[in-house]
C-alpha cells in the first residue's frame, strides 16, 4: 500500500499518476487534496507521513508545485526520508542508495509521462543497503537531535 497527497499545485500530477497506479494495480491510498483549490503543503504533507508512520503504508509519493516544499515539509516528520526527483535516475537511487519512504514531484516541473516512469522506478528499486545502511543509521541519529 502506498499513499498519496499533493497540494493544489500539484493535484493535476497527482491525479494522472493515479491513473497509472490504477493500470498497474498498485493500491493506494488518497490524503487529497481533491481539487485546484488552495491547500497548504504542510498540512498534505502530514497527512500522508501519518499513513506511513502508522504502517497503513509503506512509501509514499507527495507532489506541490515544484515538490520541494511538500518534501522538506514531510522530511520533518521522523522515520520519514522524502526526495524531491526530477528525474528517473534521482528516482532510482533514492532508493538504492537513501532508503526513501517517499517520492516528491512537483506539477509544475514534471510532466505525467516521466512522473509514472520515476513512480514504477521507485516504487520497484529496493534498498542497497550494505555500505548505504551506515548513512541510514546517521540520518536516524540526527532526528534524535
Amino acid at each position: 500500500m502506498i499513499v498519496l497527497a499533493a497540494d493544489h499545485g500539484g493535484y493535476l500530477l497527482k491525479e494522472e499518476v493515479k491513473k497509472h497506479l490504477d493500470d498497474i494495480h498498485v493500491k493506494y491510498i488518497d490524503c487529497g487534496t481533491f481539487s485546484t483549490d488552495s491547500v497548504d503543503y504542510p498540512d498534505m504533507a502530514k497527512l500522508a507521513c501519518d499513513k506511513i508512520i502508522s504502517g497503513e503504508a509503506e512509501k509514499g509519493l507527495l507532489f506541490c508545485g515544484t515538490g520541494v516544499g511538500i518534501s522538506i515539509a514531510a522530511n520533518k516528520v521522523k522515520g520519514i526520508r522524502a526526495c524531491c526527483c526530477s528525474d528517473t535516475f534521482s528516482a532510482k537511487y533514492t532508493r538504492l542508495h537513501n532508503d526513501a519512504n517517499i517520492l516528491a514531484m512537483g506539477g509544475r516541473v514534471v510532466g505525467p509521462g516521466l512522473a509514472c516512469e520515476m513512480v514504477d522506478l521507485f516504487l520497484t528499486t529496493e534498498f542497497e543497503g550494505g555500505r548505504h545502511q551506515k548513512r541510514i543509521d546517521k540520518i536516524k541519529a540526527l532526528e534524535e537531535c
